[in-house]
């Protein structure tokens, strides 16, 4: 399997990097998508020693390709994770935005996409977050809600990123069958993609 792993700036970044360790000891090809932000936390060349793959990390990324990359990208995976997921990148996705390579290749995708929170409680429970996170559930983006306990800034609350085990099971869970469809992701969930095709 194909798993696109996009990697946003919270310091749970580093939890990812085992994300990606035990997808890969499992036999699956990981391509690391990481925000500018994501790179203060951890740096490309870890991801990029566990899974062998080049990094992601702009829109205009050498080399030059005949097609954006961030739609080559979408096309390569057969499901994406967002792990951590900040308040920030899920708030972008909601609105449509689409200003860096990670959110741009989201908006792209035709594959199932998990996206894991992780950030302060406060901000977790916050009614513009939770109303985000309710609109993109209504789109069929699935999430993986964040676990309770100790907080990097110190506090005690829900934020804390998923388990690791349980993320990875959530991946593997969308594994395409042999014989069977390739799983849809989010926009074809909706119908767009073929009322695209009906506009020619």
């Amino acid at each position: 399997m194909k798993v696109l792993l996009g990697v946003t700036g919270g310091i749970a970044a580093y939890k990812a990097v085992e994300i990606a360790s035990q997808l890969v000891q499992k036999g699956h090809d990981v391509l690391t998508l990481m925000t500018k932000h994501a790179c203060e936390f951890v740096t490309p060349l870890t991801f990029e020693s566990i899974t062998g793959q080049v990094v992601i990390r702009d829109l205009f990324q050498p080399p030059p390709q005949h097609r954006p990359i961030h739609i080559t990208t979408a096309d390569w995976g057969d499901v994406m994770l967002v792990a951590p997921a900040t308040a920030n990148f899920i708030g972008k996705v909601a609105g449509g935005i689409a200003d860096d390579v990670l959110t741009s290749t989201v908006m792209a995708l035709r594959c199932p996409v998990l996206i894991a929170p992780a950030m302060n409680d406060r901000m977790y429970e916050n009614a513009i977050v939770a109303g985000n996170i309710k609109k993109l559930e209504g789109h069929g983006y699935e999430f993986i809600p964040p676990e309770e306990g100790y907080l990097a800034d110190g506090y005690r609350g829900v934020g804390r990123l998923a388990d690791v085990n349980r993320i990875v099971a959530a991946v593997l869970a969308k594994a395409p069958r042999e014989g069977q469809p390739k799983p849809s992701g989010p926009l074809l969930a909706r119908g767009i993609e073929g009322s695209d095709k009906s506009q020619s």
